[in-house]
């Protein structure tokens, strides 16, 4: 996956923000304020990015999976790194990043989660 690519899959959500509060070489993706996402979209190659994910599923995606790892800087219970290498199939991909943005979503207030049409 490209940086454009994975720009692109994050700002599809809806209410997907880009910011930049760590400088602008890293991008954090956030819905309603929250991050669901974030990546050095300029780094050098393999491109990484990093996700929210349910504790359980975070360590079994780890164990199966060299590409994924503890979240770089982030609360590793709650959070993989994963490494854009090709090794995993990029539908894969799309979906760790969907299940981050729902994560994040499923902690907003119903009144949040309606507005941004969140099926639930």
């Amino acid at each position: 996956m490209k940086p454009d690519a994975l720009r692109d899959l994050c700002l599809s959500f809806r209410g997907a923000e880009e910011t930049f509060p760590f400088g602008f070489d890293t991008s954090v993706f956030k819905v309603a304020g929250k991050m669901f996402a974030l990546s050095r979209l300029v780094a050098d190659p393999p491109l990484r990015v990093s996700l929210k994910c349910e504790p359980q599923l975070a360590e079994q995606l780890r164990a199966t999976h060299d590409a994924v790892v503890p979240g770089y800087h982030l609360n590793k219970r709650h959070w993989n790194t994963v490494v854009l290498d090709g090794s995993l199939p990029e539908r894969m991909v799309a979906e760790l990043i969907e299940d981050s943005y729902d994560l994040v979503v499923s902690g907003l207030p119903r009144v949040r989660q309606r507005a941004l049409g969140w099926p639930g």
